[in-house]
């Protein structure tokens, strides 16, 4: 306890004094250590509402909010976050390593914008840069906002700071871990690994949609999933077991659990912590096998009921085909599309 209050300390002096100096990485503007109310200027292509569409909603649900605007003559927005009234808070280790730095969004369920304390030295000791946005608590709508924020988040900071892409990952507590599982999803090719803290879901669900079948099958092939949640926390080590076992079923297979004995709901401390940035890592690649199997077992049942919403269809049963075609959609997202949306046209669905 003594030890790890002394790394503490030394962290912050180091990052006190780093921000004094103005310390730069990489350019005049990037300071390291612990920076607060941090505005961003850059926007993404990636956070615009057409990319947020297509990754994190159904072919259909997404069909519907386009025609609904198109409907109410209103012009979409392509971003939905003004930066100008945006503030994060972010910790920059003093010196980067020889391959950059690793990059942890975090998405928070709380509204305040923070770093957990607790966390500062394990971030100094591998090199990983911290951002978490304020207003972006559970309170805060997910599509609109929180997703947004932390999209926009890793563009600014990869833009400012020597960041291994390879290396750039997505987490969160509680609610906020919920959200970042379902940006782990629908960017795998943004998000190596996924660090979810007392806080999962199922996926291939009208909440946890799947995304397009190219996105996916990277997010099965080179996203890594690290599960921590208290001893204690009775309900969510269950809602962990339930989100393992489904993407177990949608054939991703690398999945971490890391213990943290003795507590209940609360962000993890540091030991687990630092078992999570190690377990991003040292990653290793699913067999190849396996993962084979597993996508023809899918492929299959997803053939299967998308021809019997096409005998539906053919037969004239258009409202049974409509349901068909939405229990589809939400159970298959974009694996399913663009032929689950040429039936829904099919049978008429609005």
């Amino acid at each position: 306890m003594i030890l790890q209050r002394l790394q503490l300390l030394t962290t912050l002096v180091m990052s006190s004094l780093a921000a004094a100096a103005g310390t730069q990485p990489q350019g005049e503007g990037a300071p390291t250590g612990l920076l607060s109310d941090v505005v961003f200027t850059e926007y993404s292509p990636l956070s615009g509402a057409a990319e947020v569409t297509l990754r994190l909603m159904s072919p259909l649900n997404a069909l519907r909010v386009r025609r609904a605007l198109q409907h109410s003559g209103n012009a979409v927005r392509d971003q939905s976050i003004d930066l100008t009234r945006e503030k994060f808070a972010v910790y920059v280790p003093t010196q980067a390593p020889p391959g950059g730095y690793s990059l942890l969004v975090f998405v928070p369920p709380w509204r305040e914008a923070t770093v957990p304390r607790q966390w500062l030295a394990t971030l100094e000791r591998h090199g990983v840069i911290y951002v978490s946005a304020a207003n972006s608590g559970n309170d805060a709508d997910v599509l609109d906002r929180r997703e947004p924020l932390a999209l926009l988040a890793e563009a600014n900071l990869s833009h400012r700071y020597p960041v291994n892409p390879a290396r750039i990952y997505v987490g969160g507590f509680s609610g906020g871990s919920r959200v970042a599982l379902r940006l782990a999803l629908g960017f795998p090719d943004l998000f190596s690994g996924v660090f979810l803290d007392a806080g999962s879901d199922p996926i291939g669900s009208a909440a946890i949609p799947l995304p397009p079948a190219d996105l996916f099958r990277r997010f099965q092939e080179a996203t890594r999933l690290v599960y921590v949640s208290g001893g204690h926390d009775d309900f969510h080590l269950q809602q962990d077991k339930e989100s393992q076992q489904s993407l177990e079923g949608w054939c991703v297979l690398d999945l971490v659990t890391e213990d943290a004995a003795w507590t209940a709901h609360e962000a993890v401390d540091a030991r687990a912590f630092n078992r999570v940035l190690d377990a991003f890592e040292h990653r290793k690649a699913p067999q190849s096998n396996q993962l084979q199997k597993c996508r023809e077992h899918v492929a299959t049942e997803l053939s299967s009921q998308l021809q019997r919403a096409e005998e539906l269809v053919a037969g004239g049963k258009s409202a049974d085909a409509v349901a068909a075609v939405r229990k589809i959609d939400a159970r298959y997202g974009g694996l399913a599309a663009p032929r689950s949306i040429e039936l829904a046209e099919k049978a008429g669905a609005e």
